[in-house]
């Protein structure tokens, strides 16, 4: 292809969006490769996932057409912005701080040209440096500070160009990758190359397509020693909660310089991989390893306000999770012993008729209105398959869902929760479901598919309350978006009318109602009326679902 560059030798707006454009495709192709390497600094296997998700989120904010007006730093800006919404992991959060620092390099510039790409590199790799509270040699961080002394160095040459820089960098970051291995005792023993830093690299090496039309292929180069199978170990199931590790994730608002450097010095120790980034608006972005999921939000808490808390737990089995298999291509497939099926769907589901819905998918069933924590494990453990898909469909704590994927992993499963937060998004979930894809792949689809719809409620009040949108009485009728009132209406219908409408405010195409055991006659018939004379264009689907916690559950999407 020809090169995407602007007029006299710059990178204008259109070439940064070709760029991330290509960087999504080419990490969606080797995400499977970059979590086959993934063992710093823990080995989850989700490091390509994580900066692809992330580099999604940062695309999805500078929108639009490609061949748009928008100036290189607009896009810039856009993405940086995006990505710090979105980032996903330590790696994530290390991509999201480098867009930033590429961002505010090129703060107010329609084009970029050879030295201004490369101090924004240089920026970049100074911003990641500063937002983590120990960076390790033989990371994404060495390769990107080696991309960045490259374009530095090859910038400084008077004819150079911004096809120049963008090789240097690159060539310097292919350098520094295959360095790793020696740099990290980890990666020695394992044969690797760092995960995050090969996915660098596939980005920059996108970006010399941009600047020449071409790309450059490294496969055969960055292909590491096959690493050793490591037999699992034997673990107790009384072990001390040491041996755990947890990623929490958080956004930190109302909060200032002082109160986000002591944030940090509890975090420090409390845990490791410390990454702390700033982002618009006075808030901030945090990542923490530890053993104490707890107490890192509490930490969090003497800081500011906290948002989007996200906690991961590892586990002692998750080191055994695609790490036996040397750097790979494609995701690995794992032969499962004769009579066990390859991957299970566990659903936790009120009512009946919903409880059919789910099994009718091929999904095991668990009925909410019995569960326990106990009574979950034991259903996972009962299953005949070593992968488990499970949709809690908010009938657990987050708290809950961490203890029970901790104790299932210890008995030599591989459990994965979705972000199911109720039951019309676990039916959108499911719908997606492919047992002939990988298992991540698999769940990111299913995830995703739960994440575009929104959900809402009708129920009765049974207190007075104080909601956010006033005070509700017993008897009351309450609209829920999400798990916040935002309605309180005397009728019924009138409640769930105004509902729909304020969950359809931001668009739709299909509605879905799952009905429960008390909704009295006539409800859904009302709802079907108003959306048919306000909203003529959405399709509506009744499912009776039998649940006794909602009289009415939507779904839009």
């Amino acid at each position: 292809m020809e090169s995407l560059l602007g007029a006299e030798d710059t990178v204008d707006g259109r070439a940064l969006r070709r760029w991330v454009e290509f960087g999504v495709e080419a990490l969606e192709q080797r995400r499977a490769e970059i979590n086959s390497l993934n063992v710093f600094p823990v080995p989850d296997g989700d490091t390509g996932n994580n900066l692809l998700i992330t580099l999604q989120a940062a695309a999805a904010r500078i929108g639009g057409p490609v061949d748009g007006a928008l100036t290189a730093s607009d896009v810039a800006e856009g993405l940086a912005r995006g990505a710090f919404a979105g980032a996903r992991g330590n790696s994530g959060i290390i991509l999201a701080q480098a867009l930033r620092g590429l961002a505010d390099a090129i703060a107010g510039l329609t084009t970029v040209g050879a030295r201004d790409l490369a101090a924004a590199f240089s920026n970049a790799a100074t911003l990641v440096t500063g937002a983590l509270s120990a960076p390790a040699k033989g990371t994404i961080v060495s390769v990107l500070e080696a991309a960045a002394d490259g374009a530095t160095r090859v910038a400084s040459e008077t004819d150079a160009t911004v096809c120049d820089v963008a090789v240097a960098s690159a060539d310097a970051a292919a350098d520094a990758l295959q360095r790793t291995t020696t740099q990290l005792d980890v990666l020695a023993e394992a044969g690797v190359v760092d995960a995050g830093g090969l996915g660098l690299l596939v980005l920059l090496d996108c970006l010399v397509e941009v600047t020449t039309g071409t790309r450059p292929d490294r496969r055969m180069v960055l292909a590491g020693a096959s690493r050793p199978v490591v037999e699992p170990e034997i673990v107790d199931e009384r072990s001390d909660s040491d041996q755990q590790e947890y990623e929490v994730m958080y956004l930190v608002g109302n909060s200032d310089d002082a109160r986000i450097d002591a944030l940090r010095s509890s975090l420090d120790a409390l845990g490791d991989s410390v990454a702390i980034v700033a982002g618009e608006s006075g808030c901030w972005s945090v990542h923490v390893h530890c053993c104490d999921p707890g107490a890192a939000v509490e930490a969090g808490l003497a800081a500011g306000s906290l948002s989007r808390i996200d906690i991961t737990c590892f586990a002692l089995e998750s080191a055994r999770r695609g790490c036996g298999d040397g750097p790979v291509v494609s995701a690995p497939v794992r032969a499962e012993p004769a009579g066990e099926q390859s991957r299970a769907v566990l659903a936790v589901v009120g009512g009946e008729g919903a409880a059919e819905l789910f099994e009718a998918e091929g999904a095991r069933v668990l009925r909410a209105e019995e569960i326990s924590v106990h009574e979950l494990l034991e259903a996972i453990r009962a299953l005949p398959s070593r992968d488990v898909l499970v949709l809690p469909n908010g009938a657990l704590s987050a708290q809950d869902v961490v203890a029970v994927g901790a104790r299932a992993r210890r008995d030599d499963r591989d459990v994965m929760f979705l972000p199911s937060s109720s039951v019309v998004q676990g039916l959108a979930s499911l719908a997606v479901h492919d047992p002939m894809r990988a298992t991540v792949d698999d769940a990111f689809a299913m995830s995703e598919a739960a994440a575009c719809v929104r959900w809402g409620s009708l129920r009765y009040a049974n207190e007075r309350a104080l909601t956010w949108v006033g005070t509700c009485e017993p008897g009351d009728s309450l609209g829920l978006a999400g798990h916040d009132v935002v309605v309180i209406e005397h009728d019924l219908v009138t409640a769930g009318a105004s509902l729909l409408d304020r969950i359809l405010a931001a668009g739709g195409e299909l509605v879905t109602m799952l009905v429960g055991a008390d909704a009295p006659d006539g409800l859904v018939e009302q709802l079907a009326a108003h959306l048919d004379r306000r909203h003529p264009e959405i399709d509506v689907v009744v499912y009776q679902g039998g649940q006794g916690s909602d009289l009415l559950q939507l779904g839009v999407e």
